[in-house]
């Protein structure tokens, strides 16, 4: 679907479905389960984990039944169009293989034709799907379960998440229950429900295996939020954007990546919790874009050796997350949030990964005020802190500004591109909008940052931080992947 998020989607075919929508204990139908308030019904399928007594086969059926109605078939076109490479800003660094140049010469972008799936979440049409399905879409259209077929519009987008809400014209759709992805448990069954392979509506089903998983996949947005719930239910290209179902029908994740060498099913899967998504896009169906609050803090890497923990602070007694610097204007240092405290806890949560503590934090907007415990010098204590309105996790106090003014969005390079471009390490333009680089360069997405004037970056924090350290005038410095060149582009009267 993307080059940049490897699809995830669902195997095992599934005949005669009769349409149905999952009921309330009280035979309400839902109507919009984004924003319901409503608690979900009883188990429909009783397992040894919801305290049904002895083990008994399971049936995933009566799941099945209530929730396939629900999940849609997308499809997507992107029109052929002609593009120049010096200016376009959807340019493709590996255009040349279409016929194409670089340096303002013109090439022909062929027309693209993809799928993907799709949530029905409220009854007159509002559907979830990943953003990597629906981005750059010139065409969005939408078949229901019942053959029934619509042209859908997309209402918003969030690429940190990788979410996006389209909507299509009709009434009286079957709307999927939202599930609880904090009450999912390792071992739980899982259905995985999608349009793998643009072949029809297809079930398969597995195990949680893994909770608040970080695999550096999501490279769409400047602050991406990766916490998904890993299960082994077979996908495969064509279902992103799916629905992972509880054995009660309920939407517990929407299936969004895979890990694979071959770009199909090899046994992982990974899906956005469902209290992210009811967050995310309940803010886009309340306030047409996201409302992301942010602590302000950078965090200790995970995976550090004894000399390397040893050297920041670290003790593996407290199992936390460890503040490595705060933003002196940002909302962890207002609350006395400081440089080697642990985060232990989030409101009632407890964290001990980055990927956790992001996923819990990004659960709340600008204002929220949410609890923070932490352990300092062997003395645990709990903070109030009022979450921030932008991206603060840096010790500059205008990086974040800085950043935005450049008008892109950015992520961190991983060792393996890094390793085959043959650098240390660098920040990837993904996407670039209106800003200081669209007015003052012709700098295409897919470049990769290795320098800010004299100061070489590797992360997007880096990045930040050379930013607030330079002058109006200064040169950015690196190279495109298809490249060994060296690329400079200067800026000039930069406003931080």
């Amino acid at each position: 679907m993307t080059k940049k998020i490897k699809l995830a989607a669902v195997v095992l075919g599934i005949a005669g479905v009769t349409a149905a929508s999952v009921l309330l204990a009280n035979n309400d139908k839902i109507t919009n389960s984004i924003l319901s308030d409503n608690k979900p019904a009883p188990a429909l399928v009783k397992t040894v984990y919801e305290n049904a007594g002895p083990a008994q086969p399971v049936d995933f059926k009566t799941a099945a039944d209530a929730a396939v109605p629900s999940v849609v078939h997308i499809k997507t076109i992107i029109k052929s169009r002609d593009i120049s490479g010096g200016d376009d800003q959807q340019w493709n660094p590996f255009g040349d293989l279409f016929g194409g140049g670089r340096g303002g010469q013109m090439f022909q972008q062929p027309e693209q034709r993809a799928s993907g799936s799709g949530v029905i979440v409220s009854a007159d049409g509002f559907i979830v799907t990943n953003n990597h399905v629906v981005d750059g879409a010139t065409e969005v259209s939408v078949t229901m379960n019942n053959r029934k077929n619509y042209t859908a519009k997309v209402i918003g987008t969030d690429p940190n998440t990788d979410l996006a809400l389209i909507k299509v014209e009709a009434k009286n759709l079957p709307v999927m229950t939202i599930g609880n992805s904090d009450e999912a448990s390792l071992g739980q069954w899982v259905l995985a429900i999608g349009y793998p392979l643009n072949l029809d509506v297809t079930v398969t089903q597995g195990i949680i295996s893994a909770k608040s998983r970080s695999i550096g996949i999501n490279r769409q947005g400047a602050a991406p939020v990766e916490a998904f719930i890993q299960t082994d239910a077979a996908v495969n290209p064509g279902s992103s954007g799916g629905a992972l179902v509880n054995t009660n029908g309920e939407l517990v994740g929407i299936n969004s990546a895979i890990a694979s060498p071959t770009g199909s099913y090899a046994g992982y899967a990974y899906a956005i919790p469902s209290n992210l998504v009811k967050k995310v896009i309940g803010d886009i169906m309340k306030y047409g874009k996201v409302q992301r609050g942010y602590l302000g803090i950078s965090m200790a890497p995970e995976g550090l050796d004894d000399a390397k923990k040893k050297e920041l602070g670290i003790n593996d007694d407290v199992n936390g997350v460890w503040v490595m610097g705060t933003d002196p204007q940002g909302a962890a240092a207002s609350a006395g949030i400081k440089k080697g405290d642990a985060i232990i806890k989030i409101n009632d949560a407890s964290v001990s990964t980055g990927s956790q503590l992001a996923e819990q934090v990004a659960r709340h907007k600008p204002g929220d005020k949410i609890n923070v415990t932490l352990v300092r010098g062997g003395q645990q204590m709990t903070v109030s802190v009022e979450l921030a309105g932008k991206m603060g996790n840096i010790a500059s106090a205008n990086g974040s500004a800085s950043v935005e003014s450049l008008g892109a969005d950015f992520s961190t390079l991983n060792k393996e591109d890094a390793a085959r471009t043959g650098i240390p390490g660098g920040v990837q333009v993904n996407k670039i909008r209106d800003g200081v680089l669209s007015t003052q360069t012709n700098m295409r997405p897919g470049f990769i940052i290795t320098k800010i004037g004299n100061i070489r970056v590797k992360s997007v924090e880096e990045l930040q931080d050379a930013l607030s350290k330079q002058g109006r005038n200064f040169q950015i410095e690196g190279m495109y992947p298809d490249s060994d060149e060296v690329y400079y582009y200067g800026i000039n009267g930069f406003n931080k």
